[in-house]
């Protein structure tokens, strides 16, 4: 291990443990301890995120991973991912000091907003970040400027996508040639080509057009004397199955785009940025219901047929599209609701929906939902979502990281006689740009404990595999 984790960060439990027995416990303890609402808070699960990391490798071998900072700054996902030797992309000045601030060496971050500040291009320069993207004169020209010392890589528009962000940044084919002659005038160099075809891209084709359109590129720089050598995928790649277009089959063109435009061997050093993906299934929110209300439905016949009036049930939970649940707005996400206690198959299903706390029409979670009536006091249930991109922006909650036997990153084997932790001490909050802070773990991990204190790593990823672990490497 590279340093980045520490035993503090992080609640072990024992394989075959799974998030929903950890809010389970942890619900239930919560709502006992307290008479009041119990306070929103995230289970993250560091193992899906290593099994992402995993897929993501045996699917582009070719490519090396940047994640979005913008997606998900939580120390522990940072702390993970750079265990697991990802490079960092950073929109701004507050990215890049929050993954400096762990440890990340400069030559692994991308400052990858093709529309930057003047200060904080000064601040990359000086604080040796040197890989910058640009996609029009103006911007160029503020590089030279501020940071005479940077390696440009061009943003080109993805023309066949139908994202929005193509307008918004990226620059046409017919423009490139006139910026790569600019940057050569200006004696900045010009070292790769980026795109991005934005989230959710139905189009399969965008991908392998762009790679086409790249290559393009790449011969006008290397006709004008620049040293092409980075071409960046950008992201937008799903963090959930039952996407419209599954991961698999969107690294599938990308690969037969890549063999066709640049075969390997041909010394390009090929990166991608992603952010939901990782995080997405990693992130579970609990959440109290503060209300409810059945509301009759006027339906004329239906209730001579079923001898009762249809009704559907209002629930309002304590966080809404204003906080923690901004993802319903900013990603068109629906987020799936699980019930603290799994309801058995005689309990009736009614017609449902979930509301924010503000008194606006604008907070709601989701419709058309059809959940078994959760009984007793508002205060006392609960429920879990998956909200999109796990937390994001400036939203308050406590993050539980979640650790299993199965994955972590490769380090040494410590070979304890029993491979499970809990309740590690309780570390100070730690500040992120989110805005929210860490959980504590002293009661916390008391409530998911399933094992003895272990301070060191888990050993299922150990080279050779260890003989005395209960679980096989990867």
């Amino acid at each position: 291990m590279a340093g980045y984790l520490s035993e503090a960060d992080f609640v072990m439990v024992e394989e075959g443990f799974s998030t929903r027995d950890l809010l389970e416990e942890l619900t239930l303890g919560a709502s006992q301890a307290t008479t009041g609402d119990v306070a929103a808070f995230f289970v993250a699960d560091l193992g899906a995120v290593v099994r992402r990391h995993f897929c993501f490798l045996k699917c582009l071998p070719r490519v090396r991973p940047f994640y979005t900072v913008k997606c998900n700054s939580s120390p522990g996902v940072l702390k993970v991912l750079a265990e697991l030797g990802l490079g960092f992309s950073c929109a701004n000045k507050a990215e890049m000091e929050l993954v400096q601030r762990i440890g990340i060496p400069a030559g692994k971050i991308i400052y990858a907003n093709p529309c930057k500040q003047i200060a904080q291009i000064k601040y990359a320069a000086k604080h040796g970040v040197r890989l910058l993207s640009f996609d029009n004169e103006l911007e160029l020209a503020k590089v030279v400027k501020s940071h005479p010392s940077a390696k440009m890589v061009l943003h080109i528009a993805a023309e066949d996508s139908p994202s929005r962000l193509s307008f918004k940044f990226g620059a046409s084919l017919k423009s490139c040639r006139h910026l790569l002659e600019n940057a050569k005038r200006s004696h900045m160099e010009v070292v790769g080509v980026s795109f991005h075809v934005g989230t959710g891209c139905p189009d399969l084709q965008a991908y392998a057009q762009s790679i086409a359109d790249a290559r393009l590129v790449f011969e006008m720089g290397t006709e004008l004397g620049h040293r092409m050598h980075i071409l960046d995928l950008g992201g937008g790649f799903p963090g959930l199955e039952g996407a419209k277009v599954r991961f698999e089959e969107i690294c599938s063109v990308i690969n037969s785009a890549l063999d066709l435009y640049f075969p390997e061997g041909c010394g390009v050093d090929i990166l991608a940025e992603l952010g939901r993906y990782y995080v997405t299934s990693a992130f579970t929110l609990a959440v109290s219901i503060i209300a409810k209300k059945e509301v009759l439905l006027d339906q004329p016949g239906r209730e001579e047929e079923s001898g009762s009036t249809p009704k559907t049930i209002v629930y309002h939970l304590g966080e809404g599209v204003y906080g923690i649940f901004n993802s319903v707005w900013f990603d068109n996400t629906c987020p799936t609701p699980i019930l603290q206690k799994k309801s058995s198959m005689e309990q009736p299903l009614y017609s449902s929906s979930l509301w924010g706390p503000v008194v606006d029409g604008c907070d709601c979670i989701a419709e058309g939902l059809w959940l078994p009536q959760l009984h007793g006091s508002p205060s006392r249930a609960a429920a879990a979502c998956r909200t999109g991109r796990g937390h994001r922006g400036h939203v308050q909650a406590s993050v539980l990281w979640l650790g299993d036997h199965r994955h972590l990153v490769r380090g040494p084997c410590l070979h304890a006689g029993e491979h499970h932790v809990s309740g590690p001490r309780s570390p100070p909050p730690l500040e992120n740009s989110s805005g929210a802070a860490e959980m504590p773990l002293g009661d916390l991990g008391k409530a998911a404990s399933r094992g003895t204190l272990w301070p060191g790593l888990w050993c299922s990823l150990c080279c050779p595999p260890c003989p005395t672990c209960s679980v096989s490497a990867l």
